[in-house]
C-alpha cells in the first residue's frame, strides 16, 4: 500500500489486522503528506513497553546512537555444532513441499548453510549501511537510515520508512534501497524523485529489543515509528509496508472511523464471475480470484496454519525454534516458497533458489538466530489478533491520506481495488504488477521501486 500521510492518527479501536489485506496485498507503501488546514486528529498517546514499571522521575534517553552488527567464534561455532547434530524425519515419496519443508532439501541447505555460508560476510555486507538504536516507550529501537550519495541540484530528497513483516526482517530492503537512493543510476527516471530510506526492525524482531509488557501490537508500533521519524526531524514522509508492515503504515494513516460492509462483499464475491462490471471487478480481478473458494477458502486454510499457533501459544513452539538453527531454517524458509509462488508447493527444493539465493536467505535466517528473535516475532500475533480471533470486528478505520497499492498476482489472496477503497479513501494509483508475490521488495525490488516512483511523482503534482 502506498498512502502519505497528513498527519500520524491514531485510534485504539484498530485492533485487529485482517489476514485478508496483510497476506493478499503486497507491497502495499503508505505515504503521509502533513496538512496546513487545521483538522481534527486523534490523539498519539504514549506507552511503555521496558523492563518493570516506568521511572517518572528520569526522562528518556533520546539520542541516536551508532549501532554495528558483530559476530565472534564462539557465536558461529555454536550454530556449527547444532548444526551438526540435526536430525531429520524422511519425507513421504513425491511429497515435494505438499507436507511443509521437504527434509531431502532440508539437509542441502543445511549443508550448505554448514560448510559454504560465510556469516562474517554476511554481516560485512549487513553492515553496509548505517545502522543505529534509539530508545522509545522504553525499549531499544534498531533502524538503517541510507541517504543518497548525490542529489540533483533543485530536486527534494523524500524520507520514506518502509517496514517489513514476518517473516521478515529489514534485511529484505537491501536490494531496493540503491534502486530508491540511486533511482537515475539503475534507469528507473532522470533523478527526479530521490529517497532517503529509514528501515527499523519492528520491537520484537532482529536488532530491536522485545516489549517487556504484554499489549504490544501495530497501533503501538505505528506511534512508536512516528516518533522516530520526528525524532530524526521529519515533520512528513512516505511509509511503505507489507504483511505486518502494512498493518503498522496503515495505523499510520488512520483518521476516521467509517462502517464496513461484509454483505456488499459477499455480494460481489457471488456476481462478479458473472458480471464483474456490475460490481466493480476488473478482468484481471476475475482471473486472481476465482475459482473463488479454491484461491480464498482452501489455499488460505492451507498457509495460515502456523498463524492459529502464533496468535494462540507463540511461546510454545517458540522454545524448540529458538533452540534448533535447523528447525528454525524449516519454519521461516517454508513461508518463502509458497508465499512466493503458489506452484512452488510441487517442487521437490521448494523453488527457493528460483528467486532467492541461499545467501540471502540465511542472511534473514541468522538474523532471527543471534538475536533469539524468533518467539517475541511470534508474539506480535497474539498481541494483534487474540482481541478478536473471530475477526468479527464491524468497525474499519478510513485512511483518507494519498494511497497507491500494487498487487503481486501470486499473493495468497487479491484484494481488488473496490474493496481496498471501503478503506483507503483516497487511492491515487492501483498497480496490477506482472509477477511477484508477498515479499516484493525482497523478491521483486525493481517493479516495487518502480511503483513507488511513479506513485511520489503523482502525488506531489496533486
Amino acid at each position: 500500500m502506498l498512502c502519505l500521510p497528513r498527519s500520524f492518527q491514531y485510534s485504539q479501536k484498530n485492533a485487529v489486522l485482517v489476514p485478508a489485506a496483510a497476506l493478499g496485498v503486497g507491497g502495499m507503501v503508505v505515504c503521509w503528506l502533513m496538512s496546513r488546514r487545521k483538522a481534527k486528529r486523534l490523539e498519539v498517546g504514549d506507552g511503555w513497553w521496558g523492563s518493570g514499571e516506568r521511572s517518572l522521575r528520569e526522562k528518556e534517553d533520546e539520542s541516536i546512537r551508532p549501532f554495528k552488527i558483530e559476530t565472534s567464534d564462539k557465536e558461529i561455532e555454536d550454530l556449527h555444532h547444532r548444526l551438526d547434530r540435526a536430525r531429520y524425519a524422511p519425507p513421504l515419496e513425491g511429497a515435494a513441499f505438499h507436507y511443509g519443508f521437504n527434509s531431502d532439501y532440508l539437509q542441502k541447505v543445511v549443508a550448505y548453510w554448514r560448510n559454504q555460508f560465510d556469516w562474517r560476510k554476511q554481516v560485512e555486507i549487513l553492515n553496509k549501511y548505517p545502522h543505529f538504536h534509539t530508545t522509545i516507550e522504553g525499549i531499544d529501537i534498531h533502524f538503517i537510515h541510507v541517504k543518497p550519495p548525490y542529489v540533483p541540484h533543485g530536486r527534494a530528497v523524500q524520507p520514506i520508512l518502509m517496514v517489513h513483516g514476518w517473516p521478515g526482517s529489514f534485511y529484505e530492503f537491501y536490494k531496493i534501497i540503491p534502486l530508491l537512493t540511486e533511482p537515475a543510476r539503475y534507469g528507473l527516471g532522470d533523478g527526479d524523485v530521490v529517497f532517503e530510506v529509514i528501515c527499523p526492525s519492528i520491537p520484537g524482531y532482529g536488532f530491536s529489543e522485545a516489549p517487556h509488557q504484554k499489549g504490544f501490537d501495530t497501533r503501538a508500533t505505528a506511534r512508536i515509528f512516528h516518533k522516530l521519524m520526528k525524532r530524526l526531524g521529519f515533520k512528513e514522509y512516505y511509509i511503505q509496508g507489507g504483511d505486518w508492515g502494512s498493518g503498522i503504515t496503515t495505523n499510520m494513516g488512520i483518521k476516521g472511523a467509517h462502517p464496513f460492509s461484509s454483505f456488499k462483499k459477499l455480494i460481489q464475491v457471488m456476481l462478479g464471475a458473472y458480471v464483474p462490471w456490475l460490481v466493480g471487478f476488473t478482468r484481471e480481478d476475475v482471473r486472481r480470484m476465482y475459482p473463488f473458494m479454491q484461491k480464498n477458502v482452501y489455499d488460505i486454510l492451507r498457509e495460515t496454519g502456523y498463524l492459529h499457533i502464533q496468535a494462540t501459544k507463540p511461546d510454545t513452539a517458540g522454545c524448540g525454534l529458538n533452540d534448533s538453527p535447523v528447525g528454525l531454517a524449516a519454519y521461516i524458509l517454508e513461508k518463502f516458497s509458497t508465499w512466493t509462488d503458489k506452484s512452488f508447493l510441487h517442487r521437490d527444493d521448494g523453488g527457493l533458489e528460483r528467486k532467492y539465493s541461499l545467501d540471502d536467505l540465511l542472511t534473514n535466517v541468522m538474523i532471527y538466530w543471534v538475536t533469539s528473535s524468533i518467539a517475541s516475532s511470534m508474539r506480535y500475533y497474539k498481541e494483534n489478533l487474540s482481541r478478536d480471533p473471530a475477526l468479527s470486528d464491524n468497525t474499519r478505520f478510513g485512511v483518507y491520506v494519498p494511497a497507491g497499492i500494487a498487487a503481486f498476482p501470486e499473493e495468497i489472496t487479491h484484494v481488488p481495488c473496490c474493496w481496498a477503497k471501503m478503506i483507503f479513501k483516497n487511492i491515487v494509483s492501483y498497480s496490477y504488477m506482472p509477477r511477484g508475490g508477498h515479499f516484493a521488495a525482497f523478491e521483486e525490488p525493481k517493479l516495487l521501486a518502480q511503483d513507488i516512483i511513479h506513485f511520489v511523482r503523482r502525488v506531489e503534482q496533486l
